[in-house]
């Protein structure tokens, strides 16, 4: 009776840890974005605050892209959803606003990072760019780790942690209870294998959940930008960006400068006005 008690407790406070996982504030980030004021205004504040998706699909559709925009816009400021993030970077793209769609597939694939279609518009957008840089080649097995926790979100990875575990007590119970030896067998085995993806599950989703919440990446929005050896625009310049490339921000502890990084590994400094955080 105290074995199943126990495990009752634990199943509550590995539940609760999930549910904690799926709670991400959606609108922690983009309160302070200059993105909502991009589009040239076509309708009434009231008109915008009681527009639908379906409005902006209809809008899409008629390849009318700015009233599309302004209402995906609207949406967003009530918080965040891949689908509109998607289908925003998709009107960008269509009036050649590179950058802006490349930012917004960025985000839709933060929010989905296994939605194949996100993926592939922005590897189409990249290639817009400019600038291509080659990543530092990394070992095979941290590429396959990351790919991993990509392919679901952080939904899906505590939604997979919680039925895991669940699975985990079933087979808990049949090793402890059970008086044959098959069963006992069986629920050894399985329990160590559900044991594993629980924990997998639970540490992936908060991998994901960190990623959502920092957010240290950013898109350049400027058309070009000098990066700079100090924090200064007397600083020495190191070489230029341009917009649509996304950057690692290295050091964010400043207001009007931020520090980044390259994915082969050139660090320097930018306005903090030349670049938009994911």
């Amino acid at each position: 009776m105290k074995k199943i008690l126990f495990f009752i407790l634990t199943l509550i406070s590995i539940t609760c840890f999930g549910q904690d996982s799926l709670n991400v504030d959606s609108k922690q980030v983009n309160e302070g974005d200059s993105i909502h004021a991009a589009s040239t205004t076509m309708f009434s504040n009231n008109t915008l605050a009681n527009v639908t998706k379906t409005e902006g699909d209809s809008a899409y559709i008629k390849e009318d892209y700015t009233a599309a925009i302004q209402i995906y816009e609207a949406l967003l400021k009530n918080g965040e959803a891949a689908e509109v993030y998607y289908n925003l970077g998709n009107s960008y793209y269509k009036i050649g606003e590179i950058a802006k769609a490349v930012l917004n597939y960025e985000r839709a694939l933060l929010l989905q990072p296994g939605n194949s279609d996100i993926r592939a518009n922005l590897e189409v957008a990249r290639a817009k760019t400019i600038d291509k840089v080659e990543a530092i080649p990394e070992v095979f097995f941290v590429s396959w780790i990351k790919s991993l926790i990509n392919s679901m979100s952080v939904d899906a990875w505590a939604t997979l942690g919680i039925i895991s575990f669940i699975l985990l007590i079933v087979a808990l119970y049949s090793f402890v209870f059970s008086k044959q030896i098959l069963w006992k067998k069986t629920g050894f085995i399985s329990g160590i294998i559900f044991l594993i993806i629980t924990i997998c599950a639970n540490l992936f989703a908060s991998e994901q959940k960190e990623h959502l919440v920092i957010r240290n990446e950013a898109i350049v929005m400027n058309p070009s930008v000098t990066v700079r050896s100090t924090p200064s625009e007397s600083g020495t310049s190191l070489f230029i960006l341009h917009e649509g490339r996304k950057v690692s921000i290295k050091d964010n502890s400043m207001k009007e400068w931020k520090e980044i990084r390259l994915e082969d590994g050139k660090v320097g400094w930018v306005p903090a006005s030349a670049i938009e955080a994911i």
